[in-house]
């Protein structure tokens, strides 16, 4: 008969321990694209923040490992050609330019249909983000497009003028052609003989240099990254405000086949990405036009009194866009108020009251 100590049935049990298989990390494979290039502040962050802040918190369990393929500068689509891209399924996550697409998701144009509000990149960023979550119409547009909507993303502290001749004032930008994306090209309308062409960041350097454009609507960061001031060496700091341009989604197909808990990380680390990325957009806002300066641009201040008239001068955007969420049967009116009450109480309150027609 054997005689089994309580030290041998220690060792029986741990060896028995040891010889259970061990679950295996399941390895996620990721694509992520997005048509501009890595230099890119957002895709920039989106490697160096993004990525690894998901990384590290899966590891924390250990069950999921994700295998990123990183797809930027056109590699696989140009910059207006994300959201299709991820409604294809030619990317798994995507950084889609809301801009571009005005028709397809007309919530996304809730910043840049009110203007002359807030330059502050975290404050707009928080807004756009919390009304996705109280009202259906961004995710349900995403959702159009077979995509889930993650965060918003705001990469710019306020849109300016950058000018090939000097301007500084309203009626300097009177019969000039000025280059801009989305609905920021409807803030020329009330400018007499202003024109407003289409164009993307990518394109403007170009479009100023050839003369095609005198001026050009960005932001000083993007001034900075993209060499403007050989271009473009005035700017009119009008403040024209911080607007939302960027949206990370994810393949509804994919994301559907996902994890909870990948999901979950996915989500969390988005909201962080978005506050992330409006933080470095302010922090360099004021670096990028030192380094304008630097360059040899020049810096202009509009005057408050031809920043009112600009407001006043322009269609209430605002109003048109309600009207249209409202007639797509989503709270339109109460999304642009609620929007601006959230600025209103950070602080922001604009020269203009968006919510009057």
């Amino acid at each position: 008969m054997m005689n089994w100590t309580r030290r041998s049935l220690i060792g029986a049990a741990l060896a028995t321990m040891t010889a259970l298989p061990v679950a295996a990390q399941e390895k996620i494979s990721a694509v992520v694209i997005d048509g501009y290039p890595a230099r890119a502040l957002w895709v920039k962050e989106f490697t160096a923040f993004f990525i690894p802040e998901v990384d590290r918190r899966l590891a924390e369990t250990g069950n999921y490992q994700m295998s990123w393929q990183e797809n930027y500068g056109g590699s696989i689509v140009k910059p207006k050609g994300v959201l299709e891209g991820v409604q294809l399924g030619l990317g798994d996550i995507g950084i889609v330019t809301t801009i571009f697409h005005s028709s397809k998701l007309p919530s996304q144009g809730l910043a840049s249909v009110t203007p002359f509000v807030s330059t502050d990149a975290r404050a707009v960023a928080r807004a756009v983000d919390e009304i996705a979550r109280e009202f259906p119409a961004m995710q349900n547009e995403f959702t159009a497009q077979n995509q889930v909507y993650l965060a918003t993303g705001v990469v710019l502290n306020s849109y300016q003028v950058f000018s090939t001749t000097e301007v500084s004032s309203l009626a300097d930008l009177e019969g000039m052609k000025v280059a801009g994306a989305g609905m920021n090209l409807r803030y020329l309308e009330g400018i007499k003989d202003a024109a407003g062409v289409r164009g993307g960041l990518t394109d403007f350097y170009n479009m100023l240099q050839t003369g095609l454009v005198d001026a050009a609507q960005l932001w000083p960061e993007a001034a900075a990254t993209f060499k403007i001031s050989e271009v473009a060496p005035y700017m009119l700091r009008a403040d024209l405000g911080a607007v939302n341009s960027k949206t990370i989604t994810v393949n509804k197909d994919y994301w559907d086949g996902l994890p909870d808990e990948v999901k979950g990380v996915l989500q969390a680390v988005a909201i962080d990405y978005r506050d992330h990325l409006a933080g470095i957009a302010m922090d360099r806002a004021a670096a990028a036009e030192a380094a304008y300066i630097a360059a040899g641009g020049t810096i202009i201040e509009v005057s408050d009194a031809d920043r009112a008239a600009w407001a006043a001068a322009m269609p209430n955007i605002a109003q048109e866009l309600a009207a249209t969420l409202n007639d797509n049967g989503e709270a339109g009116t109460e999304m642009i108020e609620a929007y601006l009450g959230k600025l209103d109480a950070a602080g922001f309150t604009g020269v203009r009251d968006w919510t009057q027609p």
